[in-house]
């Protein structure tokens, strides 16, 4: 199946969080920006739900990484979600965990995260 939509979620290498608290900071994203998009981009939205919501995982060095990814989004009218963490558990209140960015179409969304690896 050839994919035109799809929804990345941004994760930091220099924090180090447990494989269960990683999965549910890239699902407080995901959640997020797919609510916000339904709102914002209703046909971005349907179309991504329709190819059955490809979401994509990659990594960046730091917080510091995800200024200009979100920048970068708002110039294209691209949703974002920077997760901040309530801090019960494993970080501390407000630590920025995970940028979700989408969904939306394929071109738009790879000149923002297309060369960052996958985590």
């Amino acid at each position: 199946m050839c994919f035109e939509y799809k929804m990345v979620i941004v994760t930091r290498k220099d924090l180090k969080l447990s494989p269960g608290k990683l999965a549910v900071q890239v699902a407080h994203a995901a959640v997020s920006c797919a609510l916000l998009t339904k709102k914002k981009k209703p046909k971005w939205f349907k179309k991504w739900q329709e190819e059955g919501g490809k979401k994509v995982v990659v990594k960046v060095d730091s917080e510091n990484d995800f200024y200009p990814l979100i920048e970068m989004a708002d110039n294209l009218h691209i949703v974002t979600n920077l997760v901040m963490d309530a801090g019960y558990t494993e970080i501390p209140p407000g630590t920025k965990t995970v940028l979700g960015i989408g969904p939306a179409p394929n071109n738009l969304i790879d000149q923002i995260t297309g060369d960052l690896p996958l985590l």
